[in-house]
């Protein structure tokens, strides 16, 4: 039906609200709309709508099957999914599976019937199209985002959620959940999966991401890339195969002209991406400030990406970009975006070139302006706060516009071109504004220093009237008017806006002698030629004036309700017709007057005029624009709230045609100035158009079933307020209220001036100076404050919501919310004499008595037969003497209190001067206000003082303590309002009173502190207990407190605080903490630099540096961190390991033998160190920090020159490792410590004096640890049942017999590690052996343990006949162990082997 559109704007912050067909079909939704586009490479086109959601479009997704083509999947807000065809723009079908919100929507790629959503509530709902059938899955309880379904395996769906977390799921087993994939922190905005299978090696820098290598898995054929972006600002690529992240591309920081966007600010960042077809190795995403990125994701580098739209400013989005999608045409990848800019751009993937952009609108459009002077230039005020400026004559780009924002900050109501100056437009604004914006000039626009009340509905330039002065020089003549909706129209000075503008009904009253108060305007129009000022008011009259002293000709008596617009037949025709002026109002008739008469002579008096030259009647709603066409004499189109667009022939009172293409109540027309066919219209549904006559098939405004459905979607507001109207006509006829006191009717004599509220979000969107959450900028008040204000009532309709059924629910819910009031009726308040009051309403024989018994009591001087103030005469009390009126007081106030009405009661008190009782009266009833505790201090004092202290309790029993605590300080009992607030546990409101009115010693101050400390202690809210402490200089206590929660940074925390208050003992404890908790999660650089100021820690911070050392190169699974959290020197190998330790102490601590003072002393806080017992499954990095405290004290012995000591540490740590049944530490260490085996532990033996015993055995035991280290992998060496150095084997393999300790004995005991041929035997146990001789053998063993040095019994050996056993494994393993060594281990076994733990082992030998 139409020729161009603009479209309503696509919906914001939705995950996937437009999409692409594989045919070229881009479609998005806007408010409750959908919209298709046919795509080209040069332009789009509109082809069509598709309309049944009630709420917002929140998801679309097109099927990318051949053959369906034509169908797609749409969510809303409505809780609906629909399917569509979009040939037949009709719902196929349609389900309701969701309770929450649905966020995510798509239609699957391999299921060609699989539609899947998702909603808030964490609902995944599968629904199969053939079937008809839902499943719904609820895999994790969270906020879903955003999802997409593998285009490689028809089973899985990837789903992003609020919380940052991803997920992979297979929906064909329930909820199964593939893979967790963590690592964003906030909201997941969209997924991409790799369009090509499999995870072949994309990236160059595996170091990027230091926790995968470069490289693909075992399996990972079986996987897909999967692309997330975040609000976290970062971009990640996941491996399904291996459920983790591959890499990170972080937003880069793009500084453009004109745009400032802080990447630290993620409020109004939208991270989308999309994964183009055909392009495995490119990543699109969306960046800060609208700019697209494209991710080469073969790169290395930092510059990874490529900026769309570079070549030149103005082709990126000037806002963040919410949705993306390609489709492939003529060989050109193409990508759609959509912005927060109210733009779709199309870009061509292999250029990086915008192809062309397609302005959308996203508010009501509530003006059209075409230039005078730039030919087919068209302005549009739209309610998004921008102009556009339209060059509809454009060949190269049919959809060519500039928006202007600059300084408008409101919507834009009305437009009026320059009629000589190109580029000149006027504005003027919801909020009042008027302004002048040059529009082929980068400048902002000038506003005029003189703003409306109310919304500004009409600018127009004008001869200029008295008693401006315009013109002179160079400068044209004219001048600038604005009517706003409080009822005036102001004359503005356009070279001189900063200047107050001048009301022009001063000179119309002045001119025409007018002394009573003029009606408000609502709308005016200039003649054409300037010489004639035509101007609708509130009251549908039409008044038209004589420039420019602007004498009144005559009054248009035809309209009886609100005149919305008026315009004057162009002067390009016949002669007859330049008179004729076409006026439009509420009542749905238009009106063409001639007035010929009173324009070409004007009478010395105004004429009345009541009858019309034509009268137009065929629409069925108010009237709110229209236009003569330039092109015919008498040819008329106007526009209607029915939602219809009609052409007259006025001359021939003919209707032409009707345009119904819009889907809401239309606000604006203009006929083309160059195209006599062409007609452009705005309307309440975001949408202008653009029309031809010739085209339309209907020639009359819809009657009969039709017109009903546009008259129940037009005038949503009408049944609503019948009611009201009904009581308002009432009240008018009733006198109606005073000018200024009650508020307006709500009748058709109102403009509806209603809040603009969009189904789409982008109606929440300032475009300068916005924030995220801030409501859309409301409209005008829907009833205006006086009758002066109520010309606004029917200009502008309400925005955001077509009308229909919703509409009516909508509004169904809003009057039950707030019922509106009746004007003109208020409640009365209550009397404070009802009792007097009453007596007035008797009869008129009663009332009349009471005159006369006044003036009997007035003038009488003999006894009275009645007493003013008391029983039948009580309301003569009021006009009689101060007793009677004390009297009826007394009579009032005894009725206030039997009815409970106490304030009123209290009141009469008050004014009879009795201000103690009336205190007295509200203390003993609980009823103390404020504003009787205020005036107490009339009384007294001590009335004063007791009135307050009453007051405390009040407000204590009705649980008002701050209140009470006021008042407490008022009577300067601040101790007692600390106690109050204490004893109620508001210790932080306490504190601040005390600390603000006591003296800063004061022990209830500190008493404070302490009990508020303990409470918080009490409830875990440490930091603030804490600083509780800390005021009362109870820094230990403050250290201890913060340390209670044993995490590292409170650990920290609590070591630099008592520090910092000389607390060395608990720094150095807490030091120590923190470092040993560091040191375990292998974050050593933190560990030292939490010791760094604890002298007292030097041993520990060296053992430190061992234990580093020996954790980077240990081949044992330790725990290791990356080089951010160690020392660069710990990962570097080549040199012997006690040498580079040695090389570290003396580099990083000065330990050397240079120093033998900070040897000893480092040795001596060394020994201080507690180290834990011996004992199984200790955890690995435990021992090792043991091992490391034995190999430290053994170096710096060495240092020392003690090398016989050195030896025995070193021995102890070894021994250690065996000890805790960690073979392979063991073997590791023997392997660093002793890189050449026993040679190497010969070396420092020969170190050793000749009479150093102790060092001679220690020596021989570390021998014989490297040799029985060395005996087991020679063994697993040649082992035919496991291969060569087995890990698994070395640390429990299925076989006990090949493991260590195990050779003996299923479960053999590691602890006894210094076994040897004296000591690894049981003596041998003979059933028929006698007593004497087991004494004897005993006594025989205890000579031989007693000839033993001491020092050679302590030291630890290998268990002998374990070694014994492994030789006789070997030997039967075909290994070629000598003959002799397998004698003398058979020996070994017949003599010690039958004691019970080595008899099971021994047998398979022995027998």
């Amino acid at each position: 039906m139409h020729e161009r559109l603009l479209p309503a704007s696509p919906n914001w912050y939705c995950s996937r609200s437009s999409d692409t067909s594989r045919n070229g079909i881009f479609g998005f939704g806007a408010k409750n709309t959908i919209y298709l586009l046919d795509i080209t490479v040069s332009s789009p086109a509109i082809v069509g709508e598709l309309n049944g959601h009630k709420e917002r479009v929140s998801g679309l997704a097109f099927c990318r099957h051949p053959g369906q083509d034509h169908l797609c999947a749409s969510t809303s807000d409505d809780g609906t999914v629909k399917i569509w065809d979009i040939n037949d723009k009709a719902v196929l079908k349609e389900h309701r599976s969701h309770q929450g919100t649905i966020t995510a929507l798509h239609w699957s790629p391999v299921e060609k019937d699989l539609v899947v959503s998702g909603d808030e509530k964490g609902i995944v709902a599968c629904y199969w199209l053939n079937r008809d059938d839902t499943q719904t899955l609820f895999p994790e309880p969270r906020n879903i985002f955003c999802l997409t379904c593998s285009p490689h395996n028809g089973k899985h769906i990837a789903v992003g959620y609020k919380d940052g977390m991803v997920i992979v799921m297979d929906i064909s087993r329930k909820v199964e959940v593939l893979h967790r994939l963590r690592g964003h922190d906030d909201e997941i905005h969209a997924l991409a999966w790799c369009p090509q299978p499999g995870e072949d090696p994309l990236f160059g820098r595996a170091e990027e991401t230091p926790e995968v290598t470069n490289g693909v898995a075992e399996g990972a054929e079986k996987g897909c890339y999967l692309a997330s972006g975040s609000k976290d600002q970062t971009v990640r690529i996941w491996s399904t195969a291996r459920g983790r992240g591959v890499t990170t591309l972080k937003l880069p920081f793009l500084k453009r002209r004109g745009v400032g966007v802080d990447p630290s600010v993620k409020e109004r960042l939208w991270l989308t991406v999309h994964w183009p077809k055909g392009w495995p190795s490119q990543v699109v995403s969306s960046c800060f400030g609208g700019e697209l990125v494209q991710w080469d994701l073969t790169k290395t580098g930092k510059q990874k990406w490529s900026l769309l739209g570079s070549s030149s400013d103005g082709q990126n989005h000037s806002r963040i970009v919410f949705n993306m999608s390609s489709v492939g045409l003529g060989g050109r990848e193409l990508l759609l975006s959509t912005s927060m800019d109210r733009e779709i751009k199309c870009w061509d993937l292999s250029s990086l070139e915008c192809c062309w952009t397609l302005p959308t609108l996203g508010g009501f459009v509530y003006s059209l302006a075409f230039s005078p002077v730039g030919t087919g230039c068209l302005a549009l005020g739209v309610g998004d706060n921008m102009i556009r400026v339209w060059g509809t004559l454009s060949l190269q780009n049919r959809y060519e516009t500039r928006a202007f924002w600059q300084g408008i900050r409101s919507k834009v109501t009305a437009l009026s071109w320059h009629p000589t100056k190109e580029g000149s437009l006027a504005f003027g604004t919801d909020d009042g504004k008027v302004g002048i914006y040059e529009a082929y000039s980068n400048k902002s626009p000038q506003i005029s220093s003189t703003y409306h009340r109310k919304t500004v509905y009409t600018v127009a330039w004008g001869p200029p009237v008295p008693p401006m002065a315009f013109g002179g020089g160079d400068k044209p003549s004219i001048g600038l008017y604005s009517c706003g909706g409080e009822g005036l129209i102001l004359q503005h000075d356009p070279w001189k806006l900063a200047g107050e503008a001048s009301d022009i009904d001063e000179l119309i009253r002045d001119t025409n002698n007018i002394k009573h108060k003029l009606s408000p305007h609502t709308d005016f129009c200039w003649k054409p030629d300037g010489k004639v000022l035509a101007i609708g008011n509130e009251d549908g009259s039409i008044e038209v004036y004589h420039a420019p002293d602007l004498r009144q000709l005559c009054s248009i008596q035809q309209h009886h309700k609100i005149i919305n617009v008026l315009r004057w037949h162009h002067q390009l025709g016949s002669q007859h017709l330049r008179h004729l002026l076409a006026s439009g109002s509420s009542n749905a008739v238009i009106y063409v007057h001639d007035l010929s008469g009173p324009t070409e002579s004007p009478p010395e008096s105004p004429v009345l005029i009541t009858e019309a030259f034509r009268s137009l009647a065929g629409h069925t709603a108010k009237i709110t624009d229209l236009a003569w066409s330039p092109h015919h004499d008498g040819r008329l189109v106007t526009v209607c709230y029915d939602g219809t667009a009609q052409v007259w022939d006025v001359l021939k009172d003919e209707a032409l045609c009707n345009y119904r293409g819009h889907r809401g109540r239309l606000l604006c027309v203009q006929w083309s100035p160059v195209d006599p066919d062409l007609v452009w219209t705005g309307g309440d549904d975001f949408t202008a158009q653009e029309w031809a006559v010739s085209k339309q098939e209907h020639s009359k405004p819809p009657r009969g079933k039709k017109g009903v459905e546009l008259e129940k979607k037009r005038s949503q507001q009408q049944k609503a307020y019948a009611k009201k109207k009904k009581a308002a006509a009432k009240a008018a006829g009733k006198g109606g209220v005073r000018a200024g006191e009650g508020k307006p009717l709500n009748g058709e004599g109102e403009r509806e001036v209603e809040r603009e509220r969009g189904v789409s979000d982008n109606e929440e969107e300032e475009e300068e100076g916005e924030t995220d959450g801030t409501p859309p900028p409301t409209a005008r008040s829907k009833e205006s404050s006086r009758p002066a204000d109520r010309v606004v009532a029917e200009r502008v309709p309400q925005e955001g919501k077509t009308f229909g059924n919703e509409g009516k629910k909508e509004m169904k819910e809003e009057r039950r919310r707030e019922k509106p009031e009746i004007p003109g009726k208020k409640r009365k308040p209550r009397s404070i004499l009802p009792l007097s009051t009453s007596m007035d309403h008797r009869s008129k024989e009663d009332l009349q008595q009471d005159c006369l018994c006044l003036a009997e009591v007035r003038f009488s001087q003999g006894p009275r037969a009645c007493v003013p103030g008391v029983g039948e005469h009580i309301q003569l009390g009021l006009f009689s003497d101060r007793d009677a009126l004390y009297r009826m007081f007394q009579e009032e106030g005894r009725s206030h209190e039997e009815g409970g009405h106490y304030e009123c009661a209290v009141y009469l008190s008050l004014w009879r001067g009795d201000i103690t009782g009336a205190l007295q009266a509200a203390t003993q009833r609980g009823e103390l206000t404020d504003h009787l505790v205020s005036i107490a201090p009339m009384a007294g004092y001590g009335v004063w003082l007791r009135t307050v202290e009453a007051f405390v309790k009040q407000l204590c029993f009705q649980e008002q303590f701050l209140k009470a605590a006021s008042y407490l300080l008022s009577i300067h009992r601040v101790y007692e309002a600390v106690d109050l607030l204490k004893s109620q546990q508001l210790y932080r409101e306490a504190i601040a009173l005390a600390k603000a009115r006591l003296q800063p010693d004061d022990p209830a101050l500190t008493e404070l502190y302490s009990t508020w400390a303990s409470v918080l202690e009490r409830d875990g809210h440490y930091a603030t207990a804490a600083k509780c402490y800390l005021a009362t200089d109870c820094a230990f206590d403050a250290a201890k407190v913060i340390a209670k929660k044993g995490d590292v940074l409170s650990l920290k925390t609590a070591g630099r605080l008592a520090a910092m208050a000389g607390e060395k003992e608990l720094a150095h404890s807490l030091s120590l903490r923190c470092a040993k908790e560091l040191a375990a999660a292998a974050d050593w650089l933190g560990a030292q630099e939490a010791l760094r100021t604890q002298e007292s820690l030097l041993g520990f911070r060296v053992m430190l540096y061992t234990n580093e050392l020996l954790s980077m190169r240990l081949e044992t699974g330790v725990t290791k961190r990356s080089c951010s959290t160690s020392h660069s020197w710990s990962e570097l190998g080549g040199q012997d390991f006690l040498c580079a330790l040695k090389a570290v102490l003396q580099r990083e601590m000065g330990v050397s033998e240079n120093d033998p003072e900070r040897v000893r002393s480092v040795r001596q806080q060394l020994q201080a160190l507690d180290s834990p017992t011996d004992a199984p499954n200790i955890p690995t990095n435990q021992v090792l920090q043991c091992v490391s405290q034995d190999v430290t004290m053994g170096l710096l012995s060495c240092l020392l020159g003690d090398w016989g000591a050195g030896l025995e540490e070193v021995l102890r740590g070894v021994a250690r490792c065996r000890g805790a049944g960690h073979f392979s530490l063991l073997s590791d260490t023997c392997r660093l410590l002793f890189p050449e085996g026993p040679d190497s532990v010969a070396q420092y033996r020969e170190r050793l004096q000749p009479q150093d015993g102790r060092g001679v055995a220690a020596a021989d035991s570390l021998v014989a640890w490297v040799c029985y280290t060395h005996l087991y992998q020679h063994w697993w060496s040649q082992a035919p049942r496991l291969p060569p150095g087995d890990p698994e084997g070395r640390r429990g393999g299925a076989a006990a017999d090949l493991q260590p300790g195990a050779a003996a004995q299923t479960d053999p005991d590691p602890g006894d590690g210094h076994t040897d041929t004296h000591s690894s035997t049981d003596p041998q146990r003979d059933a028929n052996s006698s007593l004497p001789s087991l004494i004897a053998l005993v006594s025989e063993r205890h000579k031989e343990l007693a000839g033993t040095p001491e020092h050679i019994k302590k030291y630890p050996f290998p268990d002998v006949l374990e070694c014994c056993l492994v030789f006789l494994h070997m030997d039967r393993n075909s290994t070629s162990v000598p003959k002799l060594l397998k004698e003398e281990a058979l020996g070994l076994l017949q003599k010690h082997g039958t004691a019970a733990s080595h008899s099971k082992a021994c047998q398979k030998f022995l027998n």
